[in-house]
């Protein structure tokens, strides 16, 4: 008779410090300490409880990035989660913070590929084995190869950037830790939904991967997509949701028997709070309250950002208002660097910091009109437009105009202020820092290409979203501006 054994295994991913609870439709739904409660309740429920985090801790909330990143460990120890994977974000602060903070937390990081460049080192620990009432469950984390380039001025550091090498880094831990008796092994990814069904494609099924829990794409599932026969799962972002899996081990074939798995909302219905988080989490909010409630600027109305791939009022605000400050031709503002939906009309020191947190570098770089239309037409390839892809798309500022043919893939038109950009022509276009070292990512073009160009690139300001809050400081009132920059033609 075959030894069944039952496992409860919770997950979530891009937590991005995302700590209150909101009001939705008159009910009160997320925050960290109905999540805790959740989990506290489950595990009191249920005889073999796991909870996991996909990546991307950090980033999102001013909690996080005023004390960088050690409020947010300070609540995840209160959390408990049995394992934790790095996310892109996790690197925000830097590598050498983030090894600080691996050590203030009181749970397991485990990342498979991030190392050493020169030696060849792991960071972090490839894996863990949790043991829960007789049964052995492997983790094993992969990382985005965006931390990369996140970490490109940090040349010590590596990571595995293809796919197809991380599907044989993770054969190899697996065919080492054989004689361990595994009974589930699961893939802490932060990857992306995309690149994870194509990970999963690339997985030998005599290596035993039993479910990909990822993250990154901030997907939202009803069901598991199942790929080689592995269920991989996502559970969107933030707090309003915990994904759970209900699962039934053989433990002679070492394999998922049976499972379930459901996308659980966090609500006053249904989750408890955590007092003990709780305090803890309002002893940090009162503190950036006190700094961060002061007004700077009022908007006409409330401007929104809905979705990262397309022109938004809110992505005209911000590069219209670097344009101003810096008298550049061209402004281009990463969308993912927007990391709010809607903002306004009245706006606090602390909505510009949520809404606008990295406070980069700003360059200024030189580009020929024949660049820029190469840049902006492989910003414009047509996987930019599925939702659920993450490339880098960029909220132009005012002035420019070009004209896109998805059909033929094709740009049409390329003005600036009414006038057709010649290919000769010098264009003045400032870039946030990550998005000037990682060109060559987000625009198919190198860092060399654009420095033959007349004036080398340096740097016009050290703190973008500290030239945004002066900008807002000196103007009572701001309105967007509502000319099209990108038109695109289906």
């Amino acid at each position: 008779m075959a030894d069944i054994r039952k496992l409860t295994l919770l997950h979530s991913n891009d937590l991005h410090g995302d700590f209150m609870e909101e009001h939705l439709d008159s009910a009160l739904v997320g925050g960290v300490s109905r999540l805790s409660g959740y989990v506290h309740k489950v595990r009191n429920e249920e005889e073999n409880v796991l909870y996991a985090i996909a990546g991307d801790m950090f980033r999102g909330s001013l909690i996080d990035s005023e004390y960088k990143g050690v409020s947010t460990i300070e609540i995840m120890n209160l959390l408990g989660p049995d394992v934790v994977t790095l996310g892109n974000h996790e690197v925000d602060y830097g590598v050498a913070h983030l090894l600080f903070l691996e050590k203030c937390a009181e749970f397991p990081i485990i990342n498979a590929n991030m190392y050493l460049r020169e030696r060849g080192i792991r960071l972090f620990r490839p894996y863990i084995i949790e043991r829960i009432r007789g049964m052995k469950i492997m983790f094993i984390g992969v990382l985005t190869e965006e931390t990369l380039a996140q970490t490109k001025n940090e040349g010590i550091i590596g990571t595995l950037v293809d796919i197809y090498d991380a599907a044989q880094e993770i054969g190899r831990i697996c065919d080492a830790y054989q004689t361990e008796d595994i009974d589930l092994t699961v893939l802490l990814t932060h990857i992306g939904f995309d690149a994870d069904k194509k990970l999963a494609e690339l997985l030998d099924p005599r290596w035993g991967i039993d479910v990909i829990i990822g993250g990154h794409s901030h997907t939202l599932l009803e069901q598991p997509a199942v790929v080689n026969g592995i269920p991989i799962v996502q559970a969107a972002y933030g707090t309003d949701q915990i994904g759970r899996f209900d699962i039934e081990i053989d433990m002679e074939t070492n394999s998922l028997w049976d499972y379930k798995w459901e996308l659980i909302p966090i609500n006053e219905k249904t989750c408890p709070r955590d007092p003990a988080l709780e305090d803890v989490l309002l002893s940090y909010k009162d503190e950036t309250d006190r700094k961060y409630r002061k007004i700077l600027t009022r908007f006409a109305e409330a401007y929104t950002h809905p979705q990262r791939n397309k022109e938004t009022m809110l992505g005209h605000v911000f590069s219209d208002v670097i344009q101003d400050v810096t008298g550049a031709d061209l402004v281009l503002i990463a969308s993912g660097a927007i990391r709010q939906q809607k903002l306004g009309p009245i706006i606090t020191k602390e909505d510009l910091m949520v809404c606008y947190p990295f406070n980069a570098e700003l360059y200024r770089i030189y580009v020929t009109g024949a660049q820029l239309r190469h840049m902006i037409s492989y910003m414009l390839r047509e996987e930019a437009f599925d939702e659920d892809c993450h490339t880098e798309f960029y909220q132009p500022s005012k002035g420019f105009r070009a004209e896109w043919d998805r059909k033929t893939g094709t740009m049409l038109s390329m003005k600036l202020d009414g006038v057709e950009i010649a290919d000769d022509q010098e264009i003045r276009l400032c870039l946030e820092k990550y998005h000037f070292l990682n060109m060559k990512t987000s625009f198919d073009i190198t860092e060399q290409e654009v420095k033959k160009n007349s004036h080398i690139p340096r740097v016009v300001a050290t703190k973008v979203t500290d030239v945004v809050e002066e900008y807002f400081l000196s103007h009572g009132l701001i309105e967007a501006n509502t000319d099209q920059r990108l038109v695109i033609h289906a």
